[in-house]
């Protein structure tokens, strides 16, 4: 009887493990189909409807603004990425050719009679507050008084400088990133810059000749932002003291030039410029490409600038290069995960910018045989 009870004990653990087995083997199965349906319904969703693509171009314009900008072809194939890119570029260029309608209105220096009493407006030079959509937090700067900007550059020659460097060097109450540069493979020395510096009214790089056209961020003498692009011989006849090259402009006489968020190429992290009519200049600072804040496309920006009254904006260099300095400190949080990054150009603001010293560090050197990638 000890046996038979023994055997029949086993046989009915058998069949339990078996069930078990089975249950376990089911469960696998269903689960194995159902992600398999997901992913079938996920990826039909995001390729084949129009709320999965507009999604799907959004990430591609992000990862084009990257250095990996190849990875976009898994998301949109390289036909249309190539399209993509093009189509960013004409638009961009022809964002830089409407005709700037004079909106900004530089007030005078008053004048008055011995029997006049003038009370005069007191505006902070500058002042800073924060700024944040659903995707991204940043700071924006105002400055009341454009001609107090000065475009700094290296001190030495072969590599580029920290905008904190810059601030620090010259004694400089604020800084900006500026202009683009020459950065192989994203990981060059920042030393060479892309069109054109002009700095203190003088040309301190061109590699486009005094008759090429070149897509500029600057400021003339009165004090006016002037953007777009340019003949280089253009620039001076205008009387433009300080400039950088970058694109595009993306507010017109008032008017946005991005339609949508679609057309806002991407969201990374963004340092932008515009002013308002009565001359104050903006800079918009946003972090990026990190957990507090992913970053905001070009569509974001204006929204904030039109909001605050700008009648002109640029774009100016971004990604890793975003950084804000004030009194000597970052504060902002570049997205670099080296921080800082070494720059050719930045926009400093000074009390008395006429006693910066900031020479031309690309003076006599052939800029041909410059080596971007050197360190």
């Amino acid at each position: 009887m000890a046996v038979q009870q023994t055997t029949a004990q086993q046989t009915t653990l058998q069949a339990r493990v078996k069930r078990k087995r089975s249950a376990g083997i089911r469960f696998m199965s269903y689960t194995i189909v159902t992600i398999t349906i997901l992913a079938i319904l996920g990826l039909s969703w995001f390729f084949l409807t129009a709320s999965g693509t507009s999604l799907r171009f959004m990430m591609a314009d992000t990862i084009i603004t990257t250095q990996h900008r190849d990875w976009a072809k898994y998301l949109i194939g390289t036909s249309e990425l190539q399209k993509r890119v093009e189509a960013y570029t004409k638009s961009f260029d022809e964002m830089g050719t409407e005709k700037d309608l004079g909106l900004v209105e530089i007030a005078p220096l008053p004048s008055h009679t011995p029997t006049e009493v003038v009370a005069p407006v007191k505006k902070d030079l500058v002042t800073i507050e924060n700024i944040s959509g659903p995707n991204f937090k940043g700071k924006l700067v105002t400055i009341s008084d454009p001609t107090k900007l000065r475009i700094a550059v290296p001190e030495k020659a072969g590599k580029g400088e920290k905008v904190s460097s810059m601030v620090k060097r010259t004694g400089a109450i604020l800084g900006v990133n500026g202009g683009g540069f020459i950065d192989p493979n994203w990981e060059g020395n920042g030393f060479q810059p892309e069109g054109v510096v002009i700095s203190g009214g003088k040309i301190f790089y061109n590699d486009k000749g005094m008759n090429g056209t070149v897509q500029i961020v600057g400021i003339d003498k009165e004090g006016r932002m002037i953007s777009g692009k340019y003949k280089v011989s253009e620039l001076l006849q205008m009387g433009v003291q300080e400039a950088v090259s970058f694109s595009p402009r993306f507010i017109v006489n008032g008017v946005g030039q991005v339609k949508s968020q679609a057309d806002g190429w991407g969201i990374a992290p963004r340092t932008c410029m515009a002013q308002t009519k009565d001359g104050s200049i903006l800079f918009a600072i946003i972090d990026g490409r990190q957990t507090h804040s992913i970053g905001a496309t070009l569509y974001d920006v204006q929204e904030i600038f039109l909001a605050h009254g700008a009648i002109t904006a640029a774009n100016l260099d971004g990604g890793a290069s975003t950084v804000l300095v004030h009194n000597n400190a970052i504060i902002n949080k570049p997205s670099s995960e080296y921080g800082e990054r070494y720059l050719p150009t930045a926009w400093l603001l000074f009390d008395h910018p006429e006693t910066a010293d900031i020479k031309n560090v690309w003076e006599g050197l052939d800029i041909s045989k410059i080596d971007p990638s050197k360190w």
